[in-house]
């Protein structure tokens, strides 16, 4: 393990000016040694301990996990959040009714007392990081097995995490990087007071909708704010009238300057997941089995809910934040396949592997370590396929596909101790499942999900093979409906307890087993999960491979490419990018500028299509020109801007910052010739989409006159 400890210690001081400063997601304890010359260069004013610092104020002190997957920032001493507002739609929509529909007409606290919780949201401080590698891999050899080597490191986390939780209440946890090469311990802290404090209408928040979504040029103004509350002594707690807003350890200032072509940009947030590394059999598994699988049936899917949303307020309600989800990456997986046979990435993956392979072959000591590494990858790709394909379509058809399902795979537990006769266990399972009534059926359509319940398992059928068919197809389906999905779906619908709550929570008063079983969702959920599980078990065997020699490659390319700076795929832990502000040319005599303004917005305008609707107080602010402080010194009122920043899914609402360290904008997306960046980045092409941050004020203070909301933030002009 010598060897490994090194070659990490090699990446770390190995910076080459040659790399490229747009392309990275990099760990903050190691700017010092890694990023601050080149970013300083750049034009970066502050040092490494103002960026992290564990006993100082330092701006990762303002940067929270939003939610379960996305970034947010405080930007006042009273615990005031900024994100987007697609992140905090799922709350927003949780939280609108027919009576208050925030979605449709926004929502503004004038006061801390109107403040809505926000049931079930947490936000995340990051504490501190440590690496923990050496520790992590003590009693670990190069010779050992796959599943020794597994469990000697599973127990020093345990250890690590053990020690490190002493005398504290944070969250603590190791996370791997590198595909394991690296260890960082990470501590936190999350609170689950949250409330909603502001959102425009969608018609600001989401203007495009899916349309603009992925695209340049964009007129969104994609924010929303939340507050985060404490007791008294600003420790996390549970929603109580007593909580007072956090006092934050850093907020962030928040810049009028504007902005400029060339300025520097820092996002620092939390990045979900990419792959930058996939050898070719992984890419094409990702182009053929992940990504079809989420293209096909999602577009099916989202046709049939976009029917029921326009033709009911109510159902628009209950399904904009599901339909918002799923159309997300639906889009994203239609890019990032164009964009990977358009880059033609592949073949750059294999060229690389041969160039790996020709290094292994040229050492003894290489083969030994590295020699099946290139062949066990693609026998396991080519072995999983089918059964990968299987797997992806039965969770995008029926296990996330169709509510239902889902519903009736709840009751799994209740059947179990109704069989067991154990009245206190029943007496629980009931009590669990009555207390989930609500949340299920809130923002369920039956008449929705019947027509995409049979739409799904048609779907299904077609597209898999018939040896990965739950059992139900072959004794229900086609037995007893003649392979017709329709009747079958009438049939279901008509005859099973879980398509209302009323008839569900009849059950629930006298629970018993036969009734139970003979429910036609049950015996499709059983079905299904059970053919689903032998799936996911079957793969595991594949994944493990798949794993350990993923590991390998990288150490291994590593060692080969030791004068080059590695940065670990993204794993939704805190990262910081860095670039510039700047336009881009995504085909031949096509220059895209970067920045938009409210001008677009007027000339998107649709009267009569949701997606591009104008409000009509933002049209008298237009016409009169009345943009207050937040105009540019041009007069124009920008809305958008572009910079070449590393972000992907998770990065939503990250703080864009500048050279000073104070927040010029939020960013939101990516940008539609670069849909490929999570598996090979485009140093040309990759762009990040940011909302100017006078535009969220604008809307704040003129639109809004939420004035409350600027005057407790740090304005700097």
């Amino acid at each position: 393990m010598k060897k490994l400890v090194v070659l990490l210690v090699v990446i770390a001081m190995g910076f080459s000016g040659s790399v490229k400063a747009d392309e990275g997601m990099w760990l903050l304890p190691l700017l010092s040694k890694l990023n601050m010359d080149k970013m300083t260069e750049m034009g970066l004013k502050l040092s490494a301990d103002d960026i992290y610092s564990i006993n100082n104020s330092s701006l990762k002190d303002a940067v929270v996990i939003f939610g379960r997957g996305c970034t947010g920032e405080i930007i006042s001493d009273q615990g005031l959040i900024l994100t987007n507002h697609h992140c905090g739609y799922g709350n927003i929509q949780a939280l609108s009714s027919e009576e208050h529909n925030y979605l449709r007409d926004g929502f503004w606290a004038k006061s801390l007392a109107e403040e809505l919780p926000a049931e079930g949201l947490t936000v995340t401080f990051l504490k501190r990081m440590e690496d923990v590698t050496s520790k992590v891999m003590e009693g670990v050899s190069d010779d050992m097995k796959p599943t020794d080597r597994g469990s000697i490191i599973a127990k020093n986390i345990g250890d690590i995490v053990k020690e490190a939780s002493e005398g504290n209440d944070y969250t603590v946890r190791v996370k791997d990087y590198f595909e394991g090469n690296q260890y960082f311990l990470i501590v936190s802290e999350t609170y689950s007071d949250v409330r909603f404090v502001g959102a425009p209408p969608s018609s600001i928040g989401k203007f495009g909708f899916d349309t603009d979504n992925w695209m340049w040029p964009r007129h969104t103004g994609d924010f929303s704010m939340f507050r985060v509350y404490g007791d008294k002594d600003g420790k996390p707690a549970e929603y109580s009238a007593d909580n007072v807003p956090l006092k934050p350890k850093h907020h962030l200032p928040v810049s009028l300057k504007g902005v400029e072509k060339e300025d520097f940009a820092m996002t620092i947030g939390y990045p979900g997941s990419t792959e930058r590394y996939l050898t070719s059999w992984g890419i094409k598994e990702r182009m053929d089995v992940t990504n079809d699988a989420r293209i096909v049936p999602r577009g099916v899917k989202q046709e049939i809910w976009h029917k029921g949303m326009m033709a009911s307020e109510r159902v628009n309600i209950q399904y904009a934040s599901k339909y918002s989800r799923s159309s997300n990456y639906w889009k994203n997986s239609i890019g990032m396949n164009r964009g990977l046979k358009k880059l033609n990435v592949i073949a750059s993956k294999q060229k690389i592997e041969k160039e790996f392979a020709d290094w292994v072959a040229g050492s003894p000591e290489r083969q030994n370590e590295y020699g099946e590494v290139l062949k066990s990858l693609e026998k396991v790709y080519t072995n999983r396929a089918e059964e990968k394909k299987a797997l992806s379509y039965m969770s995008e058809c029926m296990l996330r596909g169709t509510e239902i399902i889902d519903m009736g795979a709840r009751s799994f537990k209740l059947l179990d101790v109704l069989k067991a006769e154990n009245k206190d266990a029943i007496d629980k399972s009931v009590e669990k499942l009555k207390d989930q009534l609500d949340a299920m059926y809130k923002d369920y359509s039956k008449v929705m999900d019947h027509e995409v319940f049979g739409t799904m398992l048609k779907l299904y059928y077609s597209e898999i093979a018939k040896e990965f068919h739950p059992g139900f197809f072959e004794d229900v389906v086609l037995k007893k409906f003649n392979g017709d999905f329709k009747k079958y779906a009438d049939f279901v619908f008509s005859k099973s307890m879980f398509t209302s709550k009323e008839k569900f929570e009849a059950f629930l008063d006298n629970p018993k087993a036969k009734v139970l079983e003979k429910d036609p969702v049950y015996i499709a959920a059983k079905s299904t999960t059970d053919t689903y599980r032998v799936l996911y078990l079957s793969q595991r065997k594949y994944n493990a491979i798949e794993s350990e020699n993923n590991r390998l490659f990288l150490k291994g390319l590593m060692e080969m490419r030791s004068d080059k700076v590695f940065y670990p795929d993204a794993n939704f832990t805190m990262r910081l990018s860095y670039g510039k502000v700047g336009n881009y040319q995504p085909k031949d005599a096509v220059i895209y500028k970067h920045y938009t303004t409210l001008a677009g917005v007027m000339e998107k305008e649709q009267p009569d299509n949701y997606e591009f609707e104008v409000p009509a107080r933002l049209k008298e602010l237009y016409e009169a020109k009345d943009y207050g402080q937040y105009a540019d010194k041009d007069g124009s009122l920008r809305v958008c801007f572009t910079t070449d920043n590393d972000i992907t899914g998770g990065n939503s609402g990250s703080p864009v910052i500048n050279a000073n360290g104070e927040l010029f904008g939020l960013a939101f997306d990516g940008n539609w010739e670069a849909m490929s960046g999570d598996i090979a980045f485009e140093t040309q092409l990759q762009k990040c989409i940011n909302v100017d941050i006078r535009y969220v004020l604008f809307i704040i203070d003129k639109y809004a006159g939420a004035t409350n909301l600027i005057d407790e933030m740090t304005l700097v002009n």
